[in-house]
């Protein structure tokens, strides 16, 4: 009786993680590849979300993995001193492809390959985080035509989602998205000309539905950043360049949070 008890109560405990990978996780395994198979991290965890400017953030686990995304070189921002496990390149560009930057011995994981001629494909787990890319484009130069390739990154750890957008030209069509997956976080391109501008940002955020929404890659054009939060959302404006989230402390509904632009000398 007691070895049947037992049987039953390791069945139970099976079928209780194997409910919480399906929650935790961001995509949908079943366009995931063969073999797919993530365990959970903590669902109580607090991550830090740092944004330094353009597409630069430092995103940090409750168990301290740091990630950096798309480092930039000289463009105006103070360059900080950042000490990551893993640097991620969305786009082969100066202003995001500094990883000489990075102090240490860090991963280096690059969206793109050949110097940018063709999308790599990234599925990597550090630690606690898994990491992920989805390919995308972005526009050049207006009036000639043709497009640039680059990756948008997923980072799940914590038991968020979070998606840098990289320099996405266009709304994510259907296969996008299925890449994509879940989204509670979204670091978001709102600059135009190049990228996604204010109009094709609000797209996007209807089409995710996260959370929080954190714009990025809009220089000093304050009015371009005007022009993304004049819509249904509640916009909270901070004066510090750095957040913290859990699971539990998300909100309800979708929010744009505003970071503190850095200029020379802040840090």
């Amino acid at each position: 009786m007691k070895k049947c008890l037992l049987l039953i109560i390791i069945a139970c405990l099976m079928v209780a993680l194997s409910f919480g990978k399906s929650e935790a996780a961001c995509r949908n395994p079943n366009i995931a590849g063969t073999g797919y198979f993530l365990s959970p991290a903590a669902l109580s965890g607090v991550i830090e979300i740092k944004w330094f400017g353009h597409s630069f953030f430092q995103i940090t686990s409750s168990e301290g993995t740091k990630i950096i995304t798309d480092p930039f070189g000289a463009m105006g921002f103070p360059v900080p001193e950042v000490w990551p496990h893993i640097v991620t390149v969305g786009r082969e560009h100066g202003n995001h492809n500094n990883v000489g930057l990075a102090k240490g011995t860090p991963i280096i994981l690059r969206g793109l390959k050949g110097g940018g001629e063709d999308w790599n494909q990234i599925n990597h787990t550090f630690r606690d985080v898994l990491i992920y890319n989805v390919p995308i484009h972005q526009r050049v130069a207006p009036g000639y035509g043709g497009s640039f390739k680059g990756s948008a990154f997923v980072f799940e750890m914590d038991g968020l989602c979070i998606l840098h957008s990289g320099d996405v030209s266009e709304p994510y069509n259907e296969d996008q998205l299925e890449l994509i997956g879940h989204v509670d976080i979204l670091l978001q391109v709102i600059g135009g000309i190049f990228t996604a501008g204010p109009e094709g940002a609000k797209k996007i955020v209807e089409k995710l539905k996260p959370k929080v929404v954190i714009p990025m890659h809009y220089w000093y054009q304050m009015n371009v950043l005007e022009r993304f939060i004049d819509g249904p959302y509640r916009v909270r404006s901070l004066n510090t360049n750095q957040l913290t989230f859990s699971k539990d402390t998300l909100p309800k509904e979708t929010e744009i949070f505003i970071l503190k632009v850095l200029r020379e000398g802040d840090l």
